[in-house]
């Protein structure tokens, strides 16, 4: 007897089964992000990295015109998941793109292996989410790609004493344990590792501990939209005025809200992948798109990841002259090389992660407005946890 759930399975698997489309002209780019909800800013940067590619690069690629179907999942797994089986079956999407947290991306794993499509990954950090499908890239980063230079700047400057503070999930878990692990072996002292909720999080008491831990330096991860909050109590809780650097991932100074930060930022020195005050062309380029089509947003961390995926999927079309053939496009995106607007990247064939420099940034006020400035670069960045 074929029971209810073993035929709805096989309802579900059969769906996802798709057949090869060679003499389409189009090609759908699925676009999955929260535009709605706590996480709404997210999604808001890395469509503006989308439209900002395409406004520079056109919207046909390999004779192919590219149509990108954009769908907000309000930041919950169960509609990213939903909205991505419909995106496959019902309109046909040759790649998706997008993913602003963990359990968002890791929730399509099972469809992209039934389909066999590709997925690139714009925002979520976690270091395992492209272990658990094979048509998973990504072009935002892995967490402790910027953690573990933080670390070799600190020991190299003199901070041999540092409490860790990340934000208790999967993100800050990695970030903490790659700056830890890079600092403990060169030599530096962990005093103190705090973890704080993800929810709601008051940091003044966690603050107060490290006040009375008097460490040379407080190594912060909190998401990006949470900075703000963050350097507030810093500054409240007098630990600038104890002598204790603050050094942090670039999420804690995030471009988009780095003016609504304010004098507190000053001085702050983080390690991250992308500035908007980062000197090339090709970021001059889009730095003025982005500002042009957006009521002058300044672009984010998440808006260049958006940018890079669009990137990698038209250089994936272009290499397989136009087949959508999901396993084929995967392939050609693996060893991709380009120049992006925060500077060489690359999609490292064995992870399908990107290798990418990590800069060093002190943030000071650049014509009136506060930046991330550069001062230092770790060429060439892999995720230290995936050998």
């Amino acid at each position: 007897m074929i029971t209810r759930r073993l035929f709805v399975a096989g309802t579900m698997t059969a769906a996802l089964i798709r057949t090869p489309a060679f003499a389409a002209e189009t090609v759908k780019i699925g676009l999955i992000l929260p535009m709605t909800g706590p996480f709404a800013s997210t999604g808001r940067q890395v469509q503006a990295g989308v439209n900002a590619y395409m406004a520079l690069n056109g919207n046909t690629v390999a004779g192919k015109t590219i149509e990108v179907v954009l769908r907000d999942d309000a930041g919950t797994a169960d509609q990213t998941r939903r909205i991505a089986q419909e995106l496959i079956t019902s309109d046909g999407a040759n790649i998706l793109v997008g993913f602003g947290l963990k359990p968002l991306a890791l929730s399509v794993a099972p469809l992209l292996n039934q389909a066999k499509i590709p997925a690139i990954i714009t925002s979520a950090t976690t270091s395992i989410i492209t272990s658990k499908s094979e048509y998973y890239a990504r072009t935002s980063m892995a967490g402790p790609q910027s953690a573990v230079p933080v670390a070799t700047w600190a020991v190299e400057n003199g901070i041999k004493r540092t409490v860790t503070l990340v934000t208790d999930y999967g993100p800050g878990h990695d970030i903490e344990k790659g700056f830890t692990d890079e600092y403990k072996a060169k030599g530096g002292e962990i005093v103190e590792a705090i973890r704080v909720p993800l929810q709601n999080p008051d940091f003044a008491p966690f603050l107060q501990r490290v006040r009375d831990a008097k460490p040379d330096a407080l190594f912060v991860f909190v998401p990006s939209g949470v900075g703000a909050l963050f350097m507030k109590q810093f500054i409240d809780r007098g630990l600038a005025e104890a002598g204790i650097r603050l050094i942090a991932t670039g999420d804690v100074t995030d471009d988009d809200l780095l003016q609504n930060i304010g004098p507190a930022a000053n001085g702050v020195i983080t390690g991250h992948f992308y500035s908007a005050n980062h000197d090339s062309p090709e970021n001059e380029a889009f730095v003025a798109e982005v500002r042009k089509a957006n009521n002058n947003m300044r672009p984010n961390f998440m808006c260049v990841g958006g940018y890079d995926a669009m990137h990698l999927a038209y250089a994936a079309l272009e290499k397989t002259g136009g087949d959508t053939d999901g396993t084929k496009l995967i392939e050609a995106m693996k060893g991709q090389s380009w120049v992006s607007p925060r500077g060489p990247m690359s999609i490292d064939p064995a992870t399908r992660d990107p290798i990418q420099d990590i800069y060093i940034r002190e943030v000071k006020e650049v014509d009136g407005e506060l930046y991330n400035v550069e001062f230092a670069k770790y060429e060439k960045i892999k995720d230290p946890f995936v050998k």
